[in-house]
């Protein structure tokens, strides 16, 4: 049945002679971290993590693993110091160079989320949020965005709105959002979500208003919560909202995966144009 239905699709989107006549299916793997800028963020991928809302009506974590989950003082950059408490970090003022810091876990499966509290007024020129590994650098000279400047790394800039991998940049949010963002900036709380079994990151707003897929393609690795730094005396503090182990996907969920797998990115904008209802297209083109 399935079968069928991919190669009825592929048929309509102008599929291969050989997939049209059902002896060939091809399948496009998903992206490498090292294609990582999403490129669904251009088509309007806001469709949030099916269990966020459910993690976000958990109750808060315990004082004790709010530290497990703090900043890690001896993963960071020399201007960095954690306060008293490893929630909060502060910046050395530094001539001239820019600063990381990672959290103290690291992240391989399951649907995590994190607040991260910076005030506008502490930001300046490059004020970034988001992931990294544990190869990506920690300072660099002169003012930058170094989350995001390397494979290892992904990030936000929230003065800018633009999202940083590789040293690539691409605007962010987009569709519905983009004009409240970018009349209003990024608030002083945003929440960070990682969902490492689609393998994405995107951001939400402190009410739970998820701003859309930033990255995909986030696997095989230990993945830290991470923000850059160049404001001297910057306090940013991290608060681990909560995790959910991950669960077998339904069948639903692996139907609509192995058509996409099949479409291929290329034709996945064509979905619109097929006589399917219209909460099938949607669903095919969610992340």
């Amino acid at each position: 049945m399935g079968q069928k239905l991919v190669t009825s699709l592929l048929w309509q989107l102008g599929g291969s002679e050989e997939s049209k006549a059902g002896f060939s299916i091809p399948v496009h793997p998903p992206p490498s971290a090292s294609q990582a800028l999403c490129s669904l963020a251009d088509t309007g991928a806001l469709s949030a993590p099916d269990r966020l809302a459910e993690l976000l009506a958990l109750p808060p974590c315990s004082p004790e693993v709010q530290s497990q989950h703090g900043w890690n003082a001896q993963d960071s950059s020399p201007c960095m110091t954690v306060c008293g408490s490893p929630l909060t970090f502060k910046r050395r003022p530094t001539a001239q160079t820019t600063d990381s810091i990672r959290g103290r876990m690291g992240y391989m499966s399951g649907l995590h989320v994190w607040e991260i509290s910076w005030p506008p007024s502490q930001r300046g020129t490059h004020a970034v949020v988001g992931v990294s590994t544990t190869q990506a650098p920690l300072q660099a000279e002169g003012y930058q965005a170094l989350l995001g400047s390397d494979p290892h790394s992904w990030g936000l800039d929230l003065g800018k709105g633009v999202l940083y991998h590789r040293g690539q940049a691409q605007r962010y949010p987009t569709g519905r959002w983009a004009e409240e963002i970018t009349s209003s900036g990024f608030p002083e709380r945003i929440l960070v979500v990682l969902d490492l079994q689609c393998g994405t990151l995107g951001y939400a707003l402190e009410d739970g208003r998820y701003l859309g897929v930033a990255f995909q393609g986030l696997k095989g690795a230990a993945f830290h919560p991470a923000v850059s730094a160049v404001w001297g005396q910057c306090e940013v503090t991290i608060r681990y909202r909560n995790g959910l182990k991950p669960q077998p996907l339904s069948l639903q969920q692996l139907c609509r995966q192995s058509v996409r797998e099949a479409l291929g990115p290329s034709r996945l904008a064509g979905v619109w144009g097929l006589p399917l209802p219209s909460a099938v297209q949607s669903s095919l083109l969610q992340h």
